[in-house]
């Protein structure tokens, strides 16, 4: 479980520095600042970036357009990016409307609209806006990973990093190395969405991380997995438990 990733595109050092501190209060990690295109390209390709916050003009020149249209044009490369910028020309806003950007924020701007359109742009490029939702979190769902939204921040949740899931009525605990989640959400619908093999149903309220068992017990229906975690599988499972292939 990591926080998002967030490269910063902006030549004004004092306003980069401003975001970056914003950025970093509300627990997200500002991967880099780039003041330039070439300098941008080069840290995007080079870090694991999650979302890109890019200033049109670097300098005299909207460069931050160019960043997009390159970018836009790799396959599977594109992340999700949003432009800042203080220009109000009508015909720079279409050139960046081509690139399709996540969301478009004019200069000055508050923390709040910043946060709102780091959320929504995440939401936007997943195309999965409020896929699970309840009064305290939500979340978005990627091929490999969650992003689950606790307080003003969205927590990036790598699959391989759940031991396990549990339901509570409507409500899914999710367990993962470091910390716990709760959305609300059957068992059997977020259970649709762990594609990845090493996720089974072992028990109506219980999915497990394969890659996560230390230790079954066919005498007591029992798995130890990690970090000490001991759970129950049903007999209705024990055919799916006695396939696995790999103990640990």
């Amino acid at each position: 479980m990591e926080n998002l990733n967030i490269l910063i595109i902006e030549d004004d050092k004092e306003l980069a520095l401003e975001l970056s501190e914003i950025l970093e209060d509300y627990k997200y990690n500002v991967v880099a600042i780039a003041r330039n295109y070439k300098d941008a390209l080069t840290k995007y390709y080079q870090f694991n970036i999650d979302l890109v916050i890019i200033d049109i003009f670097l300098g005299d020149n909207p460069e931050g357009i160019t960043f997009a249209e390159t970018i836009s044009t790799v396959p599977n490369a594109i992340k999700p990016f949003l432009f800042l910028t203080s220009s109000k020309d009508q015909q720079i806003f279409e050139r960046a409307k081509l690139t399709n950007p996540f969301r478009y924020l004019l200069k000055p701007f508050n923390e709040l609209e910043l946060l709102y359109a780091i959320e929504m742009a995440i939401e936007k490029f997943y195309g999965q806006i409020n896929v699970f939702a309840s009064k305290t979190e939500d979340t978005v769902i990627a091929k490999e990973y969650l992003f689950i939204k606790k307080k003003n921040t969205l927590k990036k949740v790598n699959f391989n990093n759940i031991i396990y899931i549990e339901v509570d009525n409507r409500y899914c605990n999710i367990i993962t190395e470091i910390e716990n989640f709760i959305i609300q959400i059957s068992l059997s619908k977020v259970y649709e969405y762990l594609t990845q093999n090493f996720f089974k149903q072992v028990h109506r309220k219980y999915i497990v991380n394969t890659d996560m068992i230390e230790e079954i017990s066919l005498s007591k229906n029992s798995l130890l997995l990690k970090n000490n975690h001991l759970i129950s599988f049903s007999e209705s499972y024990r055919d799916i438990i006695k396939s696995f292939s790999i103990l640990k």
